[in-house]
């Protein structure tokens, strides 16, 4: 996929039931302070989206995700007026992969949460949780 304009990608990292998921760093400088959000981030460089999940996924949790791992991809508009578009993507990880992360250094802790609990949780980042729900009814 060649995707010249895009802002960043998120990915849902589905075991069974569970999502990963970590809480965000709680900075008043930082988007979404303490809300639980998924692995990703802001694009570098000439990424693709999957090369800018992988990169964010190694970086967050030290966790390779393979291309074959990734299921679904799709693009969506700026969340707000004047932000580019990014990516949302549908993925596997294995309990090996889950037994083996290394959290790194942004966020406050990470967890691997049931999917009810992160679609409705209070504290979620709100498009992450529509998106998360919109693809699991397809």
């Amino acid at each position: 996929m060649t995707d010249k304009h895009f802002g960043g990608a998120k990915i849902a990292l589905l075991c069974g039931n569970s999502v990963l998921t970590y809480q965000r760093d709680d900075k008043p400088d930082i988007p979404w302070p303490g809300c639980w959000d998924l692995p990703g981030g802001g694009r570098e460089n000439e990424e693709t989206p999957l090369q800018c999940v992988q990169r964010e996924t190694l970086e967050e949790f030290g966790l390779r995700i393979a291309a074959g791992q990734v299921r679904h991809q799709q693009r969506y508009e700026g969340i707000f007026a004047g932000y580019p578009p990014t990516w949302f993507m549908l993925g596997e990880i294995t309990p090996q992969q889950i037994a083996a992360i290394r959290f790194g250094d942004e966020g406050q802790r990470w967890q691997m949460m049931t999917l009810d609990r992160f679609i409705h949780h209070p504290q979620g980042i709100s498009h992450l949780q529509q998106r998360l729900a919109e693809h699991l009814q397809r």
